[in-house]
């Protein structure tokens, strides 16, 4: 099992939601997270004024899927999640050396 963790532009969360439910993956934990990459932030327009914002939001999803479908997820995200820009986000896979289901008892595969 792996663990994706993908940090995306909030405009584009519901899209890539959708298109992952669309394959078959509906599961996942969603975050609002604040942060920056490279870019250092961004510098913005408003009424006039330059405003300098180092956070960004955005949103992180957290799946735990089989390794057999890490590759379609993984090229579903990106799909949907590139603009070509700075701060399409970044997308991190670590495995998971097992799981439980609290209700059941299941563990492995069966309880994600």
């Amino acid at each position: 099992m792996k663990k994706i963790t993908a940090i995306v532009r909030e405009d584009r969360f519901s899209i890539i939601k959708d298109a992952l439910s669309d394959i078959g993956y509906p599961g996942m934990t969603v975050t609002e997270v604040k942060g920056h990459g490279a870019q250092k932030g961004i510098t913005e327009q408003w009424r006039g004024r330059t405003y300098r914002t180092d956070l960004i939001t955005k949103v992180e999803m957290e799946m735990v899927v089989p390794d057999k479908d890490v590759e379609d997820i993984i090229q579903c995200i990106i799909r949907e999640a590139r603009t070509g820009s700075i701060g399409d986000g970044k997308i991190f896979i670590s495995s998971i050396e097992d799981a439980v289901r609290i209700r059941t008892g299941e563990r492995g595969e069966q309880a994600v």
